[in-house]
């Protein structure tokens, strides 16, 4: 661990009543290596030299890493079977996290071994409905750059109606959960409800061109070839400290966010261990860790955003209420349609 990240470290557990609130380290009792999962890149450096280190401090379980993907974890879970998990507990997207529940690889949380979450906002819960919980949210707002844009957006259909945003919008492609959802928020604006796609799809197509990613829409804002988006507010907050002239709003209708669901797998190897991962993931230690990094906003009622990180992370508290509920059955059940008719208004 290097001494900024010692600091860091050190910084998040004095803010929570000090290096002492992380208690004395239990003996680990697992029959295997408790195995998680996260990803690549600066995911996999923050959980190496910040995460995992002070859940061992608190716990004294060691955990191994797995690195990856949403997809390749759900091709890994099923290649495995149900009795023979290759992870305890997994971290992934709800639209993965879904499907895999529905097929029997995830159990039934034991609350009783999860005190914590009895502290979480109800959109950290009500997806997975006591099977998982998200224990990250990067809420999805309306980025724009203020250099371009002069008066800024405050509803997302001002995609459709504001002729100063006309061809300078980016959106993320429908490979990605968020091209997904902008296509059910569409249907739900404009049409009967989420699953309401022929209308939704007729809206889109009045948007005309638009630039898509499958993933970095910072690059495109940065050097102006857009200028808005749907957009994570911990990447804006990251563009703006780099100096960078770009805002995000939280739009009238509500927000679309990319949510990490953790789930305990069946028959998980070191099921115990699983547990305790979990509770310390979505308890105020490892939100307060996930919040400073990554400026997502925290799930867990005890944990307050200091006001240093106010204008980074200003989804929180009484704004926890404003996340569109998404309907990823749907969608997982009729995603080869989905793709082909969105390809055929924007192309792949």
């Amino acid at each position: 661990m290097t001494e900024l990240n010692r600091r860091h470290l050190i910084k998040a557990l004095a803010a929570l009543g000090g290096v002492s609130a992380l208690g004395i380290p239990a003996v680990q009792a697992a029959t295997r290596q408790l195995i998680v999962t996260t990803y690549g890149g600066s995911w996999e450096k923050f959980w190496r030299e910040l995460m995992l280190p002070a859940f061992t401090q608190e716990t004294g379980v060691t955990p191994q890493l797995d690195v990856g993907l949403g997809r390749v974890y759900a091709t890994n879970i099923r290649a495995a079977g149900v009795d023979n998990p290759p992870y305890d507990c997994v971290m992934t997207n709800e639209i993965f996290a879904g499907a895999l529940r529905a097929e029997g690889y995830f159990e039934k949380l034991d609350l009783s071994l999860v005190p914590n979450y009895a502290d979480l906002y109800p959109v950290a819960t009500r997806a997975a409905d006591g099977w998982g919980a998200v224990g990250l949210i990067s809420p999805i707002g309306i980025g724009y750059r203020t250099d371009m844009i002069a008066t800024p957006p405050t509803s997302w259909t001002e995609l459709w109606d504001n002729p100063e945003l006309m061809g300078r919008l980016g959106l993320y492609n429908i490979a990605n959960s968020a091209g997904k959802m902008f296509l059910m928020l569409t249907s739900q604006i404009y049409g009967s409800g989420l699953q309401d796609i022929d209308t939704g799809f007729a809206k889109l197509r009045e948007l005309g061109p638009v630039y898509q990613t499958d993933f970095n829409m910072s690059t495109a804002l940065a050097t102006g070839e857009i200028a808005v988006a749907p957009f994570d507010f911990g990447e804006i907050a990251r563009l703006r400290n780099q100096g960078l002239p770009v805002d995000c709003v939280i739009p009238a209708e509500g927000l679309m966010m990319w949510d990490q669901t953790f789930n305990i797998a069946n028959n998980a190897g070191a099921r115990e261990d699983a547990y305790k991962y979990l509770d310390f993931v979505l308890g105020p230690v490892g939100q307060d860790l996930l919040m400073r990094e990554f400026f997502v906003s925290p799930v867990n009622r005890n944990v307050v955003v200091p006001e240093d990180l106010a204008r980074d992370v200003p989804v929180s508290g009484e704004a926890m209420s404003q996340f569109i509920d998404w309907d990823w059955d749907f969608m997982n059940a009729n995603a080869e349609e989905i793709a082909r008719r969105w390809n055929e208004i924007f192309g792949a």
